[in-house]
């Protein structure tokens, strides 16, 4: 019997074989490669999917911005890329019964290469540098990028004779823009199926199966002979990898049991109810394997992200900030999983040896979550959050401001949820007696700041932390 992986392998590998061992078997036998000659079918077939795909482009990307999740922007991007320009590929096919133009032909090829662009960079991880500055611009990334593909568009439709000279499906730029749409997606699969091994996210496992279908579809593209029925085959492949991405993120961004739900949730102005917009089935599952091998934190992850939405409220923190505390703060601790259980639940003290291994889990939380898209500030939550004021924290001995803000709120929340919830060596602490304890480390362990927050909240409304797990 083959293990898990063993299957995800070999499913991957059938869903690319299939489809070009059917085109090369068509492509061998003439006698079944019969000639499909339908330009009406093509121009409506292709511009009803492909305006669709372009309204589901646009609707992603909206929704991304709410999510907070690059990742989703890049991919949003890459359907506007492939559905706009393969619009202009099908609403150009009734042209050829008049005059023969390049225009269908570099209109496809382009509308994958620049698609493919866009999932390279989404499968980079969030912390580097080209991908921090669109990170820190990502709300502008949809309208200009899809003001950009407009323009583009307009050049083709319009100057598609004087462009004579561009001929992507003819020459060495025919096989330059192949080498490069296999290669920059070979990695991306690679990168993907990675993460998606280590998450089993939905979403992840979507983009294997989409990036395989573009390679797919063009080397079918390239090598194939227009209007054969081998030749329509890169269109079905097409077709696949945008429903196969959107499959995706439908599956793991949806919060409830219905679509209608999980949508009204994203818009929700309750800070408080952006911890369930996040909570998807997917990110639940991470929490749950997490606390799982942890009895004593069961429910620490929710706790702690609504505790330092109250802290962040008090501070006045904006919604964006709030957002990112919610994403961070539900799962700072997910590095755990990388935990033995013989150190994650000893009862006594632990060894220099294993202090030292449990203090990994944040740089590893960090690894993970950086390739899952997550953004810089939510980023520095699942990092820094014990980093102390004084610079006697881990994993960077940062000090005072140095110390993203975010962090120094989910720092105070987070050990206000340790102190009062049992854990496997002592009982939980009070409500006063945890007061006490983080009292006495303001300026050392925690910002001052922040505590002064969390004794406004305490006195003006006798206690606000009142979190139920779920």
């Amino acid at each position: 019997m083959l293990n898990s992986q063993a299957k995800i392998y070999l499913y991957l590998l059938l869903s690319l074989a299939v489809p070009l061992i059917a085109f090369t078997v068509l492509r061998m036998n003439p006698a079944w490669d019969y000639h499909l000659h339908s330009p009406n079918g093509h121009f409506y077939v292709v511009t009803i999917v492909s305006g669709a795909a372009f309204a589901l482009a646009i609707a992603v990307g909206v929704a991304a911005i709410r999510l907070r999740n690059l990742k989703i922007t890049f991919l949003s991007l890459s359907f506007v890329s492939l559905a706009a320009l393969f619009l202009v590929h099908g609403l150009s096919t009734p042209r050829e019964a008049y005059h023969t133009t390049a225009l269908p032909s570099n209109a496809a090829q382009m509308s994958i290469l620049l698609a493919v662009m866009w999932l390279w960079l989404s499968s980079m991880s969030s912390d580097r540098r080209i991908i921090s500055w669109l990170s820190a611009h990502q709300r502008w990334l949809l309208p200009i990028w899809t003001a950009s593909i407009a323009v583009i568009c307009a050049l083709l439709w319009l100057f598609s004779d004087q462009m004579s000279w561009l001929q992507m499906k003819q020459g060495p730029i025919k096989w330059t823009a192949t080498l490069l749409i296999v290669g920059l997606n070979g990695w991306t699969m690679y990168r993907y199926l990675e993460t998606y091994l280590s998450t089993r996210f939905p979403l992840q496992l979507a983009i294997v199966y989409s990036s395989g279908w573009m390679i797919a579809a063009q080397i079918i593209n390239v090598t194939g002979t227009m209007w054969m029925l081998s030749w329509w085959i890169y269109h079905l492949l097409l077709l696949a990898s945008i429903s196969a991405m959107i499959v995706g993120i439908y599956y793991q961004y949806r919060s409830s049991g219905s679509y209608t739900k999980s949508l009204k949730q994203l818009f929700q102005n309750d800070p408080k109810e952006w911890i369930h917009a996040y909570m998807s089935p997917a990110v639940r599952q991470l929490i749950r394997t997490t606390e799982t091998r942890d009895a004593y934190t069961a429910g620490h992850n929710y706790r702690v992200a609504l505790y330092a939405i109250q802290l962040g409220e008090e501070l006045g923190l904006n919604p964006d900030q709030l957002r990112a505390i919610a994403q961070g703060g539900i799962v700072h601790d997910i590095g755990k999983l990388i935990v033995p259980d013989n150190i994650l639940n000893k009862p006594g003290k632990l060894t220099p040896e294993e202090r030292e291994v449990i203090e990994k889990h944040p740089v590893t939380g960090f690894n993970l979550c950086r390739r899952l898209g997550f953004m810089q500030e939510e980023l520095a939550v699942i990092r820094s959050h014990h980093e102390r004021w004084d610079g006697s924290g881990y994993p960077d001995s940062l000090s005072g401001e140095n110390i993203p803000l975010l962090a120094r709120v989910t720092a105070v929340a987070d050990v206000y949820d340790a102190l009062t919830s049992s854990r496997s060596y002592r009982a939980a602490l009070s409500h006063e007696k945890a007061m006490a304890i983080i009292l006495k480390e303001r300026g050392k362990h925690f910002d001052p700041l922040c505590v002064d927050a969390l004794v406004r909240i305490a006195g003006e409304k006798g206690w606000a932390f009142k979190a139920s797990a779920s």
